[in-house]
């Protein structure tokens, strides 16, 4: 025999295998079906473990690993189809069909919006951005934020979420896992940092930089040049500035925006003190309802897999099938569980695309938890 025939009796072999294989999805479906009219959920763990041990006793030893993890990624895909074939009359698709049909063709130009800091913070800025006449409350944190949101004190919050130099403000991520909210738009901004002081202080004179933690990881090689000075750390780079303006000290400096400069009367010591000229930061807006704008094709979803070798690896597998772009993926340690993450994933990828859905639903069911967090479009 020589290569071809081996390759005929493969043949032959394959089109078996996909004659069962569409049998057996066909009972999935009807499975899934049975399922959902009984209030039972998808997954079944228990009669997981079961059909492995079953399965893998049918082979000899040294084919039982590769039986199990055949019959593992064919338990993935029926839940996956049942996932589809449901899709079309489940929650998430309705509240996503909702969100487009009712939210304004338009994103709004005017509106009342929760931020972190003071008056000239780069949220602030990104507020402007956003919104041709914005309304700004400032907060004195993150969670406060959220909860403004929540409340309904105010429409609309902005958060940074990271940066291209620094990476991501984990704090964000962190509090994301305890609100209710949905992304309805991102942006970058430029962000070009100054080192600022009170009039007639001169660079020499500088012993104490204050500014927040991501504006001085960010400016990390210019802090060094100046040798033994001491950094600390604020809650914004704006109050930093204000802080420095109310300082009886000649000798204490902030590193801010030049708009903070000219808005609490400061001086410009050193301009463009980031490292990199390419410093972008990015920010969220989110809203307490879901809000889906049209050009949406960008989203961003949490979850929480299985405890389980391949977890991770077999949702990533599913974007790759749908041919999506994972522009972001973060994960953050889950508070009073060692050693599990929660990730969070940015696609790019149209909510009108016609498989959307489905490919929503297929993930959500590889996942102990599925939060869809919105989808959205990012300006530059």
């Amino acid at each position: 025999m020589d290569i071809k025939n081996f390759r005929e009796k493969i043949d032959i072999i394959d089109k078996q295998l996909v004659d069962l294989f569409k049998q057996r999805l066909s009972v999935c479906k009807e499975i899934g079906e049975y399922k959902a009219q009984n209030g039972m959920p998808l997954s079944d763990p228990v009669r997981e473990r079961e059909k492995l041990y079953e399965v893998s006793g049918l082979v000899e030893e040294d084919l039982q690993r590769y039986t199990s993890q055949l019959y593992s990624t064919i338990f993935d895909l029926s839940k996956a189809y049942q996932s589809r074939s449901l899709a079309a009359s489940g929650a998430l698709s309705e509240k996503i069909e909702n969100a487009v049909s009712k939210t304004s063709k338009e994103f709004p130009e005017r509106a009342m919006i929760a931020c972190q800091g003071v008056e000239g913070a780069f949220s602030q800025i990104a507020c402007e951005r956003l919104f041709n006449l914005p309304g700004i409350m400032y907060f004195e944190n993150f969670n406060a934020v959220f909860t403004a949101i929540e409340k309904g004190l105010c429409k609309y919050g902005v958060l940074p979420i990271e940066n291209s130099t620094a990476g991501s403000v984990n704090q964000v991520y962190d509090l994301m896992m305890q609100h209710k909210f949905s992304i309805v738009r991102s942006i970058r901004i430029k962000v070009e940092h100054c080192l600022v002081a009170k009039k007639g202080t001169k660079l020499s004179d500088v012993k104490e930089i204050i500014s927040h933690e991501q504006a001085i990881n960010q400016s990390g090689e210019f802090i060094k040049s100046l040798g033994n000075v001491k950094v600390s750390v604020y809650e914004n780079t704006a109050a930093a500035a204000k802080a420095v303006s109310g300082s009886d000290r000649s000798d204490i400096a902030a590193i801010c925006s030049r708009r903070c400069a000219e808005l609490y009367g400061l001086e410009c010591l050193k301009e463009n003190v980031q490292d990199s000229d390419n410093n972008y930061t990015r920010f969220i807006c989110i809203s307490r309802d879901l809000e889906i704008y049209p050009g949406a094709d960008r989203t961003s979803i949490m979850a929480i897999t299985s405890h389980t070798p391949g977890a991770l690896c077999k949702l990533l597998a599913r974007f790759y099938a749908f041919g999506v772009n994972l522009t972001k993926l973060e994960s953050r340690p889950i508070p009073d569980r060692s050693f599990e993450f929660m990730f969070y994933f940015d696609i790019e990828k149209s909510v009108y695309s016609p498989d959307f859905v489905r490919m929503l639903s297929e993930i959500a069911s590889l996942c102990d938890k599925f939060d869809y967090l919105g989808s959205y479009n990012e300006i530059l």
